[in-house]
């Protein structure tokens, strides 16, 4: 398939804000191309890259040659070109990344030179999700959206999935499962304002709820074969070499083979979680730089030897998970169908130090990868997790850092919405740092603004939120301020203007 017609695609699913002509149009494209691109033509179409990173930041794309009269490139060409740029290191790997981006420029019409800088900036705005792919991948192969939606939680990505759908169809789709070594994508929760919030949420389905610690940590889903332990986090990345000290806990447990879920920190001599960024900055590196003990605790169990739990009701899934694992390393939970005991529970859980609760169905199967109120989590303290969409030059004392973030919701439809700016609660170190990360994440620069790739994410505290014409989303947050940087969390993790809505609705109303 040549890559104008992903273009084409790209530019027709902008155009329209129907979900089903959207649909339609990826369908087709993915119907057109031959079954083996279908994983890079699907990962296209969601507006991504196969390779994560290729080294190629926007100074990169300043100075690019002509375009080409006519569409010559392929897809599994410009794959092959990206997956040697993204290859290269080492002496003279600048000027060799240089010359193949050229060469592959030459050849890129206008409109796929526009699509190729968004994708190697992560900024193609086409309003293509991933979820939108996998109708899309449904309807080409002709399969239900569902087994499409498992399968992909199941592998952690849509693009092998994809693949599966166009050779096999239902079948193949069918054999993908839980497989200790393969991560999965995580279950979530949703947020409410309050603890009375959450628990109507909760309760609508289920008389007796779980009230769960919310502890401030890393996300570890833990993976256990024999002696051959895999630690990964939320994002599904690798982290074993980082953590020697869980892996060992894990090691030790009584079952052959494990998946686990769970939340990793550091702790104090007192027992009392440390803050985030210190357990950030221990599990950042493979080779730990300091003697910070990083301790896991589990809230839930999908696998345990040769018996599958995921669609278990999550009342029997905790109830191996309790058997099995030490109590030191179980998160605190409360049974029970009295509100008034969770509201004691969540005040007891803040006095301890910890961040707040997550109410669970006690019925609910663990639905990976997805968000809904099955786990529903309450911090007293309204935070938000936003994506930075730009960064202005700080003045003052704050001269030669780049100070004032610009944030934005992420709009299910595609893109993010922005909210606001804030400088507050920035430490120098926050600055150093966020001053170097946004330097390599910019796009384009003004004498007033930086332009970013929307990649990192920020917990953003606030007071409340309130109408305002002043931004795109018509809302913008009260006395806004930076929390912590979410080295952990992708811009696809970030929450919606529809959550950022709901804040809105309970000051209304109150």
């Amino acid at each position: 398939m040549q890559l104008a017609e992903v273009v084409a695609t790209s530019a027709e699913v902008a155009g329209t804000r129907s979900r089903t002509a959207k649909v339609a149009a990826l369908a087709e494209t993915l119907r057109r191309c031959a079954v083996e691109e279908t994983a890079t033509v699907a990962t296209y179409l969601a507006g991504a890259l196969v390779q994560r990173r290729t080294g190629v930041g926007w100074r990169s794309l300043q100075q690019l040659p002509p375009p080409a009269a006519g569409p010559s490139l392929t897809v599994v060409e410009v794959d092959s070109t990206l997956a040697h740029i993204a290859a290269l290191s080492g002496p003279g790997s600048q000027a060799a990344r240089t010359a193949a981006l050229e060469e592959l420029f030459a050849r890129a019409t206008t409109a796929e030179q526009a699509w190729l800088r968004g994708a190697l900036t992560g900024e193609v705005r086409q309003g293509a999700s991933e979820a939108l792919v996998q109708e899309a991948v449904a309807a080409a192969a002709q399969v239900p959206v569902a087994l499409v939606r498992r399968a992909a939680m199941l592998a952690g990505a849509t693009a092998p999935v994809a693949a599966a759908a166009r050779a096999g169809g239902t079948p193949e789709l069918e054999a993908f499962h839980l497989e200790v070594g393969r991560p999965v994508s995580p279950m979530l929760a949703s947020s409410a304002p309050d603890l009375a919030s959450a628990w109507t949420k909760v309760t609508s389905a289920v008389e007796q709820v779980a009230v769960e610690v919310k502890l401030d940590g890393i996300r570890i889903q833990a993976h256990k074969d024999g002696e051959t332990v895999l630690l990964a986090t939320r994002s599904l990345e690798d982290i074993t070499d980082r953590l020697p000290e869980v892996a060992q806990v894990v090691r030790g447990l009584p079952a052959r083979r494990l998946v686990l879920d769970g939340e990793a920190l550091a702790l104090g001599p007192d027992g009392r979680a440390r803050p985030f960024q210190e357990t950030a900055a221990r599990t950042s590196t493979v080779l730990p730089t300091d003697a910070t003990v990083i301790t896991p605790f589990f809230f839930d169990l999908l696998l345990r030897d040769d018996l599958d739990l995921l669609d278990a009701p999550a009342a029997e899934r905790w109830g191996h998970l309790e058997k099995m694992v030490p109590a030191e390393h179980l998160v605190g939970h409360l049974l029970t169908t009295d509100q008034a005991a969770a509201e004691e529970f969540l005040a007891g859980a803040l006095r301890a130090g910890h961040e707040g609760v997550v109410l669970k169905s006690t019925s609910a199967p663990y639905a990976a990868g997805r968000r809904g109120a099955a786990w529903v989590k309450v911090k007293p303290v309204h935070t938000l997790d936003l994506v930075v969409l730009a960064v202005e030059p700080g003045s003052g004392r704050r001269r030669g850092w780049l100070s004032n973030i610009h944030l934005g919701a992420r709009d299910p439809a595609g893109g993010f919405v922005m909210l606001g700016k804030t400088f507050k609660g920035m430490t120098d170190e926050m600055l150093a740092w966020q001053t170097e990360r946004f330097s390599a994440l910019a796009t384009a620069r003004t004498d007033w603004v930086v332009h970013v790739r929307p990649e990192q994410v920020v917990e953003i505290a606030f007071d409340g939120v309130q109408r305002s014409s002043r931004y795109p989303g018509g809302l913008a947050l009260r006395f806004a301020r930076v929390l912590r940087y979410r080295d952990d969390k992708t811009a696809a993790e970030a929450d919606t203007i529809e959550t950022v809505r709901a804040f809105l609705g309970r000051a209304d109303r109150t």
